[in-house]
């Protein structure tokens, strides 16, 4: 499978919670790079975290591509970001785990890392932070969107 060297997809994803855990939020944009052309997506949860929300927004952006891409994800999760480019490869060695003071313990949210490693499976990435809350278009209009999907809740 070949890949162009540019990303041909750029995934925007925010999540958020009043509250935390408490009511939240998701939301994405995906924006194909040659046509410019975009969707749009949010849900919520009554009941939730934040970095739950930070990693569905991402997991359903994956879920609605339709065929391998290269996909740029933007977030201002350090969370998503990290774990997806520097922790998820440790966590699947040690059986979804993770090592507190020496011992392996229970993974956090591991039911959609697991999801999102079958996910990135057929992609390539590009990781991309942008500061949240700085004026950025996208992450900004995904935090709205995110927020707005949560307010049924409160």
């Amino acid at each position: 499978m070949s890949f162009p060297d540019e990303p041909e997809i750029q995934l925007f994803t925010d999540g958020g919670c009043s509250g935390n855990p408490g009511p939240g939020g998701w939301a994405y944009i995906l924006r194909h790079a040659g046509t410019g052309k975009e969707k749009e997506a949010f849900g919520a949860e009554r009941n939730t975290t934040n970095n739950r929300m930070e990693l569905q927004a991402v997991v359903e952006g994956l879920t609605a591509l339709k065929r391998p891409c290269h996909v740029e994800l933007l977030t201002d999760s350090e969370y998503v970001r990290k774990g997806l480019s520097e922790w998820m490869a440790g966590w699947k060695r040690n059986g979804w785990k993770r090592r507190e003071k020496g011992k392996l313990v229970e993974l956090k949210n591991s039911d959609l890392w697991i999801k999102l490693d079958e996910l990135i499976a057929a992609h390539q990435f590009k990781f991309t932070r942008v500061a949240g809350h700085s004026g950025h278009p996208e992450n900004d209009r995904c935090d709205e969107l995110a927020v707005a999907a949560y307010q049924k809740y409160l």
